[in-house]
């Protein structure tokens, strides 16, 4: 019987420890010499550690320390792992988890794998029909984030307190800001809350995000969003991000963050606190989603989606402020749109 093979855990021969080794280098070259080379060597593992986003990292993380414990129990290796394995492992959780998971699962232990130099392949003739048959078992569709458009921000906006003539606390001025710049800037709520206050460019014609990442961005090449104003001063985005920096005195730092009991700032917003934000508002003013939907941050970037579609925007467009790389992507969110927009039932005599 086999024991639980990780990432090996070598011993190094000099003094300086250097974690990782056992994942990036063959098994003779473990020990980190000294010198211009070893230099190199470090430098390599740091930036192969800096491969993923960290918040990525630490998903995958988590599932592959599972996945591990899982194989422990059972006596197999899971580095490299048989396809068998993976399946059988598979099979297990499906019991309490969804597709998302398993996909999930099945990225972290082909990642890991890749790092430590194992040819490995989630694709694999058996992985593949195990996992066609759990979704065929399982039954369960996926709910999307409902699509959270103009109509139902301006809903959410009834909840922030005053329009921003008045005299809102610093929460709903947040909260207004937050809402009206992830929808027309169409933002995962991950690039919301990495803006800082030397990310925003005021112009003449509206305000210019800078994305220094994101999802589909590793790389750090960055990205422009520009977002005008709007027609009506209560649900202008930008007006409303002026009216929060002025009023919560943000000069420099985070441009979203939390806010204590007693209505002071604290830390940079994470992703979790906005959607409290947005399940906190939607509850003050009764906002439900359809059957078969969900109330999610992702909402606000697939109602603008869904909007600018409705009201005639081409594809390049979307895909250009939605920072999308795939058109089959963006073209799912136009169908979405048009399901009932374009629905021929329209034509009957009812």
């Amino acid at each position: 019987m086999s024991t639980l093979r990780s990432a090996p855990a070598r011993t190094f021969e000099t003094t300086e420890t250097a974690p990782g080794a056992g994942d990036l280098l063959p098994p003779d070259r473990t020990a980190i010499p000294d010198g211009p080379f070893g230099d190199a060597l470090r430098k390599a593992m740091a930036f192969a550690a800096a491969s993923l986003a960290p918040r990525t990292e630490a998903i995958y993380r988590h599932a592959w320390t599972e996945f591990g414990l899982w194989c422990a129990r059972h006596g197999t290796a899971h580095l490299p792992t048989p396809a068998a394995v993976a399946a059988a492992y598979l099979a297990e959780r499906a019991e309490t988890v969804g597709q998302s998971s398993l996909r999930l699962t099945l990225a972290a232990i082909a990642f890991y794998h890749r790092r430590s130099g194992h040819p490995w392949s989630s694709s694999h003739p058996i992985i593949a029909s195990v996992m066609k048959g759990i979704l065929r078992h399982q039954k369960r569709p996926l709910k999307p984030a409902a699509a959270l458009t103009s109509t139902e921000i301006r809903r959410l906006l009834e909840s922030c307190g005053p329009d921003p003539g008045g005299r809102a606390g610093l929460a709903g001025l947040r909260d207004r800001a937050l809402f009206l710049t992830g929808f027309a800037g169409g933002l995962r709520r991950s690039e919301l809350v990495a803006l800082d206050r030397d990310d925003l460019r005021f112009t003449s014609e509206g305000l210019v995000l800078r994305l220094r990442t994101s999802k589909t961005d590793q790389e750090g090449q960055g990205a422009d969003v520009g977002i005008a104003y709007g027609s009506r001063p209560e649900t202008c985005p930008v007006e409303a991000m002026r009216l929060w920096l002025k009023r919560a005195g943000i000069e420099h730092g985070p441009v979203f963050v939390a806010i204590s009991a007693s209505g002071r700032k604290a830390a940079r917003l994470t992703g979790n606190g906005v959607w409290k934000i947005l399940r906190r508002r939607a509850e003050r003013v009764g906002l439900t989603v359809p059957d078969g939907e969900r109330l999610a941050p992702h909402g606000m970037r697939a109602g603008f989606i869904t909007e600018a579609y409705l009201h005639g925007a081409l594809d390049e467009q979307v895909m250009a402020h939605a920072r999308q790389r795939d058109v089959n992507t963006t073209r799912r969110y136009r169908n979405r749109a048009k399901t009932v927009a374009a629905s021929p039932t329209k034509l009957l005599d009812l």
